[in-house]
């Protein structure tokens, strides 16, 4: 008789291998959250809100007791970079410290909340979620001048507390829920982000691409569900069939993408106005440039043409009226190569041709600067080309036509595709935004408030960020997972609300120190050795981008300047051929990290050797590694030194020669702490003998002491005290 575990591996096998599923019998996260009673604790005293009764009923299941409360300078220090990725500055230490008030810490969450470095955090976050990238990726990797503003969109939406049902809603159907809203239609933008080789031929393929990027993206980062596992085939594990993948996929079928004008309703009738004047006044030289380029322009056109399929030529020959919704969509594809190959016009043409157009070009008034765009999406028209069930997730072997609708194991909700009269749009994402957003929608509230836990606590309540399927891993604490979900939603969607209940509970002041001859810590790391019962706070360390932040700040150059297009620092030596040219003013150079250029095929190297993650897919936690490239970066790399340099110069500039109080200074600046008698001790003698080391070298005693330092404070830049939050 087979052993029941070998029956049940054949049969997972089996099923694989035929391209069935195996399911769970009972999906994890099939049902709406509940708010659950609060647990009964034996501790009443511990708890500074409902989130503690989680952790600390789990904890006194186990006989554990959570960590003392971490001291005030580090708990100031660990939520002001949680909230701004910035570190508190003197003032701010020296405020919270002078107020003993019991308010005292929730009015630093309260100034934290409100401050625009707020949004600058926390879209670093949303950005890698969505896979944010500023240009196409593949060969030529060309840059999307306007992405940026969907950037700045998310940023501006934390910092306006925008409900996070709204959020996401205006990211997948902005043009067809608030039409009139501009920061609606820049939300969109969101359906673009994917990588999309503009130049490809088979446009079938490219299309195809782009829908399974958006779909697959979709259900990662607001379902937290490997929904692209059930592209070829039914989900191996989760209760999603490939029907039911590409029937999400059809409120994207009509999707088309468009640039459109960043500005308000003023600003785009002053630029209609002028450039109708600029028209009048330019129509005769227009009108004979045209009629040189014309015959040119066709000839390319042409040619461009050719080199796509049969039935692609088909569409864009076909009249727009005559058109069916697919090709509209296919045509208008195709017609973005062929404007691009006309371009080349002008310099195409005969000898006296090309004289004649130079001479009418120099004399052509400047045109009215064009306004800036922003990346959109709108749909093709109120008819959607017919989405097909794809036999192995292969565009050229359609089977059955699916209609929009959405995996039915979590609710079975009707598609409303419902839109204001004359709406020249299917509503099949509008649908898609609404069920998303539902009050009892199974996943959305509780995916997104593990997100907030993860980047508070280390860890998510559920640590596969990206994955509540079967294959995920089970919930910590589901009960506070669910509670927290229905605040969300009962709130008002209020993700500051979450924030603030996050960061002022007892389980996030505890300190993170561990200490084994502690008899209380040692039974603990026997009993949860990986700290999934929160008796401690984990250390975290800085990303790339918060630690470039923090050295900028304490050197007295980060540019606090925010939104607008992406900052460009300068490369190291010997960069790659598709480097970009640094900002020409050093100061624009020296922007938040979120706002420094995002390059597919070229990440910033400080970035990419801090674990910046691949930027073609969506990342719910980076990953931290430890490398020798990072160590080098940090001695020896020109960020690192130059920030030394200048922040000496800083603190030369305000104590003079008095090194006792500049080091002291360093130290707090820095670590947000006061030195104890022993560092102090030890930072002075450095200081001493890198000078003794740097006169030896030649330099005079000025020269040596501001050498010195500016090694001690290169030195600081290097602890782990810097690098990591406590």
């Amino acid at each position: 008789m087979r052993h029941p575990i070998a029956t049940a591996f054949l049969a997972a096998l089996t099923a694989f291998l035929l391209g069935g599923s195996v399911r769970a019998e009972a999906p994890r996260f099939s049902t709406p959250p509940r708010r659950p009673a609060l647990p009964a604790v034996r501790d009443t005293t511990w708890g500074a809100n409902p989130l503690d009764a989680f952790v600390l009923a789990k904890l006194e299941a186990k006989g554990l007791v959570p960590s003392s409360p971490t001291d005030r300078l580090r708990l100031l220090r660990r939520v002001t970079l949680d909230l701004t990725g910035l570190l508190p500055t003197m003032a701010e230490q020296e405020a919270f410290l002078a107020d003993r008030s019991p308010g005292a810490y929730s009015k630093v969450v309260d100034r934290l909340l409100a401050s625009p470095h707020y949004g600058e955090r926390w879209a670093q976050h949303w950005l890698d979620l969505v896979r944010y990238a500023e240009t196409d990726g593949f060969k030529e990797d060309a840059l999307r001048p306007a992405a940026h503003k969907y950037r700045d969109y998310v940023i501006r939406a934390f910092n306006a507390n925008l409900p996070y049902d709204r959020f996401v809603r205006q990211q997948f159907a902005g043009d067809e829920l608030e039409p009139d809203n501009p920061d609606a239609l820049i939300a969109t933008g969101l359906n673009r982000l994917g990588p999309d080789e503009y130049n490809a031929a088979n446009l079938e393929q490219r299309r195809q691409e782009v829908l399974d990027d958006v779909t697959d993206t979709t259900g990662l980062a607001f379902l937290g569900l490997t929904v692209g596992c059930a592209r070829c085939h039914d989900h191996k594990y989760d209760p999603i069939s490939q029907k039911e993948y590409f029937r999400l996929q059809a409120a994207f079928a009509a999707m088309q993408p468009r640039e459109l004008p960043a500005v308000g309703p003023a600003a785009r009738r002053d630029h209609a106005r002028r450039l109708a004047e600029w028209e009048a006044a330019t129509r005769e030289m227009r009108e004979e440039m045209e009629r040189l380029l014309a015959a040119k322009r066709k000839e390319l056109r042409e040619s461009a043409l050719t080199k796509f399929r049969a039935e692609i030529q088909l569409a864009v020959r076909t009249s727009w009226e005559r058109r069916t919704p697919y090709q509209r969509l296919i045509a208008l594809m195709a017609e973005k190569q062929m404007d691009r190959a006309a371009l080349a016009a002008p310099s195409r043409l005969a000898p006296a041709q090309k004289k004649r157009y130079a001479e009418l070009e120099k004399k052509l008034p400047p045109r009215p600067a064009p306004l800036p765009l922003a990346m959109a999406v709108t749909d093709v028209g109120p008819e959607a080309p017919p989405t097909f069930r794809l036999i192995g997730g292969d565009w050229r072997k359609p089977a059955t036509r699916v209609q929009v609708g959405f995996p039915a194991y979590l609710g079975k909700a009707k598609a409303d595709t419902s839109l204001p009269p004359g709406a020249a749009s299917t509503g099949s994402r509008a649908a898609l935004a609404r069920w998303l957003t539902r009050p009892d929608h199974p996943l959305t509230a509780r995916v997104f408030v593990n997100r907030l836990w993860q980047h508070h606590f280390g860890v998510g309540l559920v640590a596969t960020s990206n994955d509540f399927g079967a294959q995920g891993s089970v919930p910590s604490h589901p009960e506070l997972l669910d509670w927290l979900a229905v605040e969300l939603v009962q709130s008002g969607w209020d993700v500051k609300r979450v924030h603030r209940l996050m960061v002022t509970s007892s389980t996030y002041r505890q300190s993170s120190l561990v200490n084994p001859r502690d008899a209380r810590h040692a039974r603990a790391l026997r009993v949860d050795p990986g700290n999934n019962l929160l008796w401690h706070a984990r250390r975290r360390r800085l990303e790339g981008e918060a630690f470039r932040d923090a050295a900028l700040a304490l050197s007295g150059e980060l540019n606090a300047r925010m939104f607008g297009p992406s900052a460009r620092p300068r490369l190291p030596e010997g960069a790659s051929k598709s480097a970009w040219a640094p900002d020409a003013r050093e100061e624009d150079q020296h922007r938040r990290g979120v706002y420094v250029l995002v390059k597919r095929n070229l990440k910033f190297p400080l970035f990419d050797a801090f674990d910046q993650p691949d930027l073609h897919n969506s990342c719910s936690r980076r990953t931290t590694t430890t490398t020798a490239p990072q160590a080098l970066l940090l001695l020896n790399g020109d960020f690192a030194l130059g920030r030394g340099v200048r922040w000496a110069d800083q603190l030369r500039a305000r104590f003079g020669t008095e090194d006792r109080a500049a080091v002291a200074h360093a130290y707090r600046a820095a670590w947000a702490r006061p030195a104890g008698a022993e560092e102090m001790r030890l930072g002075l003698r450095f200081l001493q003998r890198q000078a003794e080391l740097h006169a030896e070298a030649g330099k005079d005693t000025s020269a040596a002491r501001a050498s010195a330092l500016a090694d001690f404070c290169h030195a600081l830049l290097n602890t782990n005290e810097f690098l990591y939050v406590d």
